[in-house]
């Protein structure tokens, strides 16, 4: 079983010493069974007709198990917003953000980068949470569409920006190594929220910042 998360707000009524406001803290609750995973490994290697008892393949159950939980596991991280003081509206944005994520479907990774951009509103968001945004709903077994709208639904609801933009470009192992094998084949989705959709100014500059 993969991880399940708890989300709890944490708004102080002032702000901390050096002036961070953390708005939201999220906390992985850990609820995968290594030792349970390495024996169904096992079991499903054994099942594939694959040999355990070399020396070379004696703790490949245990590699897997431990290999998939990586992979699962999200990390703790708090959402840390500072005040716009300079009211700056331009875009912020992080490129090239990369990622690995499993395939719901086949269980086989996608990897690829994300690009991530908003147009802050009253508070403006420290440049590494992006990437940690983005790490934490690829933990999980995923599509990429629904990968993609995770990310700019969560940023546009807990910092509250003027608009959202969010590209992922991946390739997937279940196409490119399996079944039709298309090898080098990349699958691109986006999500634009408010003015990223709605202004076509603010659209074409993010996607053509995202094709660089």
């Amino acid at each position: 079983m993969r991880s399940q998360e708890t989300i709890s707000d944490v708004v102080p009524d002032t702000p901390l010493p050096d002036g961070r406001h953390p708005v939201l803290r999220v906390i992985p609750q850990p609820s995968i069974d290594l030792a349970a995973a390495e024996r169904a490994a096992a079991a499903f290697l054994h099942a594939l007709g694959i040999d355990l008892d070399s020396e070379v393949m004696a703790q490949t159950p245990k590699r897997m198990a431990r290999g998939f939980a990586e992979l699962l596991e999200p990390r703790e991280f708090t959402l840390t917003t500072f005040p716009n003081t300079e009211r700056y509206d331009e875009m912020v944005a992080a490129r090239h953000i990369p990622f690995v994520s499993l395939c719901e479907h086949h269980m086989f990774p996608f990897v690829g980068f994300a690009t991530v951009g908003y147009l802050p509103g009253d508070r403006i968001l420290g440049l590494s949470k992006l990437a940690r945004v983005v790490e934490h709903f690829a933990r999980r077994p995923q599509v990429q569409e629904r990968f993609t709208a995770q990310i700019a639904r969560w940023l546009d609801e807990h910092l509250g920006p003027r608009g959202v933009g969010v590209i992922v470009d991946a390739e997937h192992l279940c196409m490119t190594i399996r079944g039709v094998r298309a090898t080098g084949a990349r699958t691109t989705t986006s999500a634009l929220l408010g003015a990223f959709r709605d202004d076509p100014r603010v659209r074409a500059e993010f996607l053509d910042l995202a094709g660089d």
